[in-house]
């Protein structure tokens, strides 16, 4: 055991773990109150100020290895009774968290100066004050997941992404190493490669029909246990879910503390799964065979790999400049027009707000992601060579069904680097200023005349709009609903 000297800035400590001098005075005064002594009898046995000892009570000053063992022989007890680890009675825990909380943000923000928190301070007191402090915590925590703090978050993890080409090889690198933890011999991951990851990490698989309406998957980390809804369409690909709650653990998550915390994660897990579905070491070739051919295609890598075209998509943006030496941007649009997931590195220049955020904006009318909504042909790849204010790109687009409406995924590149690809024969040609100029967000000048005093539409308002964010460490998941299904079909 160590001991520091009286006003020393360390803590004491001991061989196993460090002691707060905070839960050592109050355990100091709750043996003294218990045996009757007051403040000045215990001083008088130690042979020191009774203003010294109340420093030491307060948890302001340490005492010397000699004064404490003065003071445990003077309460009746041991020295390792002063220093044990055992909770404290419910009044000195209060103290305790509040001395703590008054020297943490809230306070300060708040501008509440610490004070003694005396024994004549009513315990229901106590209580109220540190309910009071959680519930400015939580409403602070609630403001920061505001919409305009989650775009900044959003737009700071694009730049990371563009720096990188999209390329994370710390991900790859997991990949590789639970692919040959399971023997995988490449190409495809079949389902049965799945379950081999599960069990490799210790969880079994169970299909149930009650899991939580705002969870993909819930994993039951005590207990090694799986869950994944039974209901699924005929289109989802079961490996999917399951690699994506796998990811979290493989990657060692734990519960985000910020909106930029769970964002970076949620695409960590997102880059794991697709590098576990399409792996590095077996696609790279395949895919630099086909640039030599000028044949790129993201359906043929859609098709060799049993995944969905957004999938394949994400996957050749991760790869396609580090290995290709080909730039490219990437965007997932909605039925309605707004864009919901972007990604560029070939300075295409998509639209944005004050923050520098993409997701939110509206797509331009005459770019290939909207316009593929109006072809009627769904079963082969839509391409358009379409001429910006920052030269002409070419993209392929095709739609895709999702619980939230239908989507356009697309991928394209600058007119140089068209020369790999598959259907850069296309005649389909667009014209978008929507980057430079008012483009599409302007309704014509004949159509605006003649309707607009004339005409007053119902606005779909958006839920994030005038709300902050689902609040809580997985925003939008209803925590006890979750915590409710485990307690169910936690195994008895």
């Amino acid at each position: 055991m160590t001991m520091h000297l009286e006003g020393a800035t360390t803590s004491l400590a001991t061989d196993d773990h460090e002691v707060d001098p905070l839960t050592m005075g109050r355990r100091i005064r709750q043996l003294r109150t218990a045996r009757g002594m007051t403040l000045d009898e215990l001083a008088t046995a130690v042979e020191r100020a009774p203003s010294q000892l109340s420093m030491i009570e307060n948890g302001r000053r340490e005492p010397k290895l000699t004064l404490l063992r003065a003071i445990a022989r003077a309460l009746g007890t041991t020295l390792d009774a002063l220093l044990e680890s055992e909770p404290l009675d419910e009044r000195s825990t209060l103290e305790i968290q509040l001395e703590r909380a008054m020297q943490g943000q809230t306070f300060q923000a708040l501008g509440i100066a610490p004070f003694r928190v005396g024994k004549t301070v009513p315990t229901e007191a106590l209580r109220a004050m540190m309910a009071l402090q959680g519930e400015i915590d939580r409403l602070r925590d609630e403001r920061s997941a505001t919409p305009e703090e989650a775009r900044r978050a959003n737009v700071e993890l694009r730049r990371l992404m563009r720096t990188q080409n999209n390329y994370f090889p710390d991900l790859e690198q997991h990949a590789r190493g639970i692919l040959d933890t399971v023997g995988h011999p490449g190409g495809p991951l079949t389902q049965r490669t799945a379950s081999d990851i599960a069990a490799h990490l210790g969880f079994t698989l169970h299909y149930v029909p009650d899991l939580p309406q705002t969870t993909r998957s819930v994993a039951d980390i005590k207990n090694g246990r799986l869950y994944l809804s039974s209901r699924v369409t005929a289109k989802a690909d079961p490996r999917t879910a399951v690699l994506q709650a796998l990811s979290s653990r493989i990657l060692g998550h734990s519960e985000p503390h910020s909106y930029a915390e769970f964002l970076r994660q949620r695409v960590e897990t997102n880059y794991l799964t697709g590098a576990l579905l399409i792996p590095e070491a077996h696609v790279v070739p395949a895919l630099r065979d086909a640039k030599a051919r000028r044949a790129l295609s993201i359906e043929d890598l859609r098709d060799t790999y049993s995944v969905s075209y957004e999938t394949a998509a994400h996957r050749f943006t991760n790869l396609a400049t580090m290995h290709l030496d080909i730039p490219v941007h990437f965007l997932k649009v909605h039925e309605s027009g707004t864009i919901t997931k972007a990604y560029e590195n070939d300075d295409v220049n998509f639209p944005t707000d004050g923050l520098g955020s993409i997701e939110g904006q509206m797509c331009c009318r005459k770019w290939t992601s909207r316009v593929v909504f109006d072809v009627d042909d769904h079963f082969n790849p839509y391409y358009q060579y379409t001429d910006t204010g920052n030269g002409t790109y070419w993209c392929t687009a095709r739609v895709e069904g999702s619980s939230e409406g239908a989507h356009s995924v697309s991928v394209g590149v600058r007119f140089d680097d068209t020369r790999w690809f598959l259907g850069r024969d296309t005649p389909n040609r667009g014209v978008s200023k929507h980057s430079v100029e008012v483009c599409c967000r302007r309704a014509p000048a004949e159509l605006e005349s003649a309707w607009r005093e004339h005409s007053w539409p119902n606005v779909r308002t958006p839920r994030t709009l005038l709300a902050t964010l689902p609040t809580g460490a997985f925003p939008g998941v209803d925590s006890t609903e979750v915590y409710e299904f485990l307690q169910a079909h936690a195994p008895r």
